[in-house]
């Protein structure tokens, strides 16, 4: 796969992306819902009330990452990760110090916006944009981050808030994050400016001179596709079903009968068969490409929810989530890589935008949804049984014949007429500042 010769050419950009990944796990619903039982008692909460709160944060942080997200296509990158970083520090030392629900939603929408929107974003699409050709693996190897924090941070996050309670354990990580994010970041992005020159030029990792004369899809032209709502579904499944299972994984564990401790270390198998699974399709995507592998990647996940639906078994905590894990991991690479294989780079950041606000809407929903299933006696048996109806429906539909979108193509031959010359110049757009 040449994986090893990628990396080390490629080092400090991949550890820029995978940095990012693997600090946006601090505002992925795995992490928070670990403080949900103490969280629910210092509010006085149900876990209704609870998910409705997080919801609505969550919510709130999809509509402002739609025009926060895009501004990754106009600033420097470097600017733009740093006040990334420094915003998921304050929503840390937010989150610890809340004093009452209001303070608390507040800081789930900045941990959500910055933690799982904004630094996965960025992440996602350095790696897409940068390395052209290659892209299904950098993202992928970038993707490793998210399966590092699933499986390094559950478990010392349970210790810590025994040690410490939950509000010194968030003092804790913003004071950490404080001290080293923004400092490492700009360390790994250092020589980028000479980066995105080379791509500007159209001659890094593969390029050609036709760069500049391509049709890249607008994110309104990308509305307008109906084969972008086909696919979106499919697009929404993982992150959709996963949260609702993660937030209310104390619920699901009482109700299975498996201790919290078990349940925790079994997202180690989560985050290896994550990795291993985003490494293999990374290879795949740029060999096969990403729409090929659209309508195989959702199967581990189903079988994961059969699972889930049928048996009680502590040895079921583990295969699912290993199960979910290889969804996980293929989503990270097939996923990130569609979005360009499809519609170009060029408004890559505004298109991903779009669709990172759409995920968290996605999961802005699940906790809510389950929380007041949860409160009205609905077993987690009939949830699961759902989400495979839905995750078989999602299957079904890409696997309809329809047209994909060509990718970039010509402007000339696509519309018949000559690019005018400030659209021939993506040095012209892109430093429109």
């Amino acid at each position: 796969m040449n994986y090893l010769r990628f990396i080390l050419d490629n080092r400090r950009f991949l550890g820029f992306g995978l940095l990012l990944a693997f600090a946006s796990s601090f505002g992925q619903t795995f992490f928070i819902a670990l403080f949900g039982a103490e969280i629910r008692t210092a509010f006085s909460l149900s876990h209704g009330g609870f998910g409705t709160v997080y919801s609505l944060a969550t919510l709130t942080s999809a509509l402002a990452l739609v025009w926060l997200g895009r501004k990754i296509d106009d600033l420097d990158l470097r600017l733009y990760s740093a006040l990334v970083c420094v915003g998921v520090v304050g929503a840390c030392f937010l989150m610890g110090m809340a004093a009452s629900v209001v303070l608390l939603a507040l800081a789930i929408f900045l941990l959500r916006l910055t933690g799982q929107g904004l630094l996965g974003h960025t992440a996602a699409t350095s790696m897409a944009r940068y390395f052209g050709g290659q892209r299904g693996k950098a993202v992928s190897i970038a993707s490793v981050g998210h399966s590092a924090g699933e499986a390094l941070l559950p478990l010392p996050a349970v210790l810590l808030i025994g040690a410490l309670g939950w509000r010194k354990a968030w003092l804790v990580i913003g004071a950490v994050l404080a001290l080293v994010l923004v400092p490492l970041v700009l360390w790994l992005l250092k020589g980028h400016g000479e980066r995105h020159r080379r791509l500007l030029e159209g001659a890094d990792q593969g390029a050609t001179d036709a760069m500049t004369t391509i049709r890249h899809w607008s994110r309104r032209e990308v509305l307008g596709d109906p084969w972008f709502y086909k696919v979106l579904p499919a697009v929404l499944a993982p992150p959709f079903i996963l949260t609702g299972l993660f937030f209310h994984q104390v619920h699901l564990a009482e109700v299975k009968g498996w201790s919290l401790t078990w349940l925790a270390s079994c997202f180690v198998g989560f985050a290896t068969a994550t990795v291993a699974a985003s490494l293999l399709s990374g290879w795949l995507v740029d060999r096969l490409g990403a729409r090929r592998l659209l309508p195989y990647y959702l199967l581990p996940l189903g079988l994961a929810l059969l699972l889930l639906a049928i048996l009680d078994h502590p040895a079921v905590a583990l295969s699912y989530l290993v199960l979910a894990g290889f969804t996980s991991g293929a989503s990270f690479a097939i996923v990130s890589a569609l979005w360009a294989e499809a519609y170009g780079i060029i408004y890559l950041g505004a298109i991903r935008a779009l669709v990172s606000a759409l995920i968290v809407f996605s999961t802005a929903l699940s906790p809510a949804v389950l929380g007041w299933l949860i409160d009205l006696d609905v077993s987690i048996e009939t949830v699961t049984a759902m989400g495979l109806g839905y995750v078989a429906v999602s299957i079904t539909l890409v696997s309809l014949p329809m047209p994909a979108p060509p990718g970039p193509v010509t402007w000339e031959k696509e519309c018949g007429f000559a690019v005018p010359p400030a659209k021939r110049s993506w040095l012209a757009h892109l430093l429109r500042r």
